[in-house]
């Protein structure tokens, strides 16, 4: 019998938000985050007046347990082919738009194209359609590539657990899946069709992957999408559940915003650049050792301030549809960047900052 899987308290934290004090912040900024009330503490719109101390402290944890490194890395797009109907992404199986699978050879160009920039760490990503993107011919990729590379990850249609290993067996080390929201209702509301439609199925797929022997599981949530506070109230409970349940393995979160797409969606939950700063030092306080990705879809400045208080992982000269980078095609976005500066750009500024910007920390040697 399988144990229970994970699902959300779901507690609205909106009448302790009401009640905190300057002074709970102070006592957790010197104490540390030792409970889920602690982490709604650093989530309160009391503690973003502090915004300050939540950083500064951010910055020291940061630093004491990533140096000044700074991990780069990039998205190579696959496949815009979905057959998921979710409002607010540009590949949206509703959205007329032109639609492209990269060939095999075309991988394999686009591939060199980011190893000649530098890259060694690659993230492959796909809309969710299994018979535009073969399980066959993505092991085929991830077998070409894995040797060129010091990891290789994916974002792509969520597997079981044996699809998993057959893929960490091929080479892949990490995998992401993002919950997008945590509340049921609106998760409903903007998934209209397609297997990602099912909200507790979409719940279990990170413990697929955890089974499935990959070493890093990349966990987030789509910022706009719900109230921002409460769906990172949800993230920080799975994760927690997922590092107790899965020790092994090494975990990120992520927190992107919605952007412009083909489906014009309007986003109801604005999040500003405080907020994400905000929520950014939350995690970060309370977990030390935890990767915190950030991504193109952030402007310049945003993404250089917090390269300083908590970010670890950075993509850097993204393109999110296939072929982007040196094919040129017609195909649709998945959304709008807002970085558009080059990776030796990107790593040139970081490496002025007095950072180091890691394009390489593993070797598949030692694995």
């Amino acid at each position: 019998m399988n144990p229970k899987p994970f699902y959300p308290s779901h507690v609205s934290w909106s009448v302790h938000w009401e009640k905190i004090q300057h002074s709970d912040i102070h006592h957790i900024l010197l104490s540390g985050c030792n409970s889920v009330r602690d982490f709604a503490t650093l989530l309160s719109p009391v503690a973003g007046l502090q915004l300050e101390e939540l950083a500064k402290r951010s910055h020291t944890l940061t630093r004491q347990h990533f140096g000044k490194t700074i991990h780069l890395f990039v998205p190579l797009y696959l496949s815009n082919e979905c057959i998921c109907s979710c409002t607010y992404c540009g590949f949206s199986f509703l959205n007329q738009v032109p639609r492209k699978t990269l060939t095999y050879d075309e991988v394999m160009s686009e591939a060199q194209y980011l190893l000649g920039q530098g890259f060694r760490h690659i993230l492959l990503v796909a809309g969710e359609h299994r018979h535009a993107l073969p399980l066959p011919f993505l092991k085929k990729i991830v077998g070409a590539l894995r040797p060129h590379l010091a990891s290789l990850s994916i974002e792509t249609t969520p597997y079981q657990t044996l699809e998993y290993q057959e893929l960490a067996d091929a080479g892949v080390d990490g995998v992401v899946l993002y919950q997008e929201t945590y509340d049921p209702k609106r998760y409903e509301e903007v998934h209209l069709g397609g297997p990602k439609k099912n909200y507790l199925k979409r719940l279990e797929f990170p413990e697929n992957a955890a089974r499935g022997h990959v070493r890093r599981l990349g966990m987030g949530i789509l910022l706009g999408l719900s109230d921002w506070r409460q769906d990172a109230m949800a993230l920080y409970e799975h994760i927690i559940y997922m590092r107790k349940k899965y020790w092994q393995l090494n975990f990120t979160a992520s927190f992107p915003r919605l952007r412009k797409c083909a489906s014009h969606f309007e986003i109801p939950y604005p999040v500003s650049d405080r907020d994400m700063t905000q929520l950014i030092c939350a995690f970060r306080i309370a977990f030390p050792d935890l990767g915190l990705v950030l991504s193109t879809r952030e402007p310049p400045s945003l993404r250089n301030g917090l390269m300083q208080l908590g970010v670890t992982h950075l993509s850097a000269g993204s393109s999110t549809e296939p072929g982007g980078y040196q094919l040129q095609t017609s195909a649709e976005e998945q959304f709008a960047i807002e970085d558009h500066r080059k990776a030796p750009e990107v790593a040139a500024y970081i490496a002025q900052q007095g950072l180091e910007p890691v394009w390489k920390d593993w070797d598949s040697n030692l694995h």
